[in-house]
């Protein structure tokens, strides 16, 4: 067998090489996905919507921009399902947390009582 035919055999065909995007180029368009996300939300604190509204879009903007972080630039896309269901957890857990503790500590819980004689 001659070194040529060697080299041929472990090296990619040129088709091959270019047939999936480089994981720098996904990073680059998430990251950019990302920024005009943020474009929009910014953008939407402006705009004369009613509050609900501009309070859906940005929770639903946010948890868009939290899913690509997680899933990409923490790996959880590539990760085990173990991994990715103990994160969930993590998260779950953490927010019930606040919840609980934003109820328990009401705006009308915190008011200083007032000493009387």
């Amino acid at each position: 067998m001659s070194a040529a035919a060697t080299a041929d055999s472990h090296s990619p065909a040129p088709a091959e090489a270019h047939a999936h995007p480089s994981r720098f180029h996904t990073y680059v368009q998430i990251a950019m996905t990302l920024a005009v996300i943020t474009g929009v939300e910014i953008l939407m604190v402006f705009l004369p919507f009613a509050p609900w509204v501009v309070v859906t879009v940005l929770v639903t903007l946010s948890a868009v921009k939290f899913l690509f972080v997680i899933f990409f630039f923490m790996h959880l896309r590539w990760d085990k399902v173990f991994c990715t269901i103990l994160f969930f957890i993590g998260l779950i857990l953490g927010g019930g947390t606040m919840a609980a503790l934003l109820t328990l500590f009401k705006m009308t819980a915190s008011i200083p009582l007032t000493y009387q004689p």
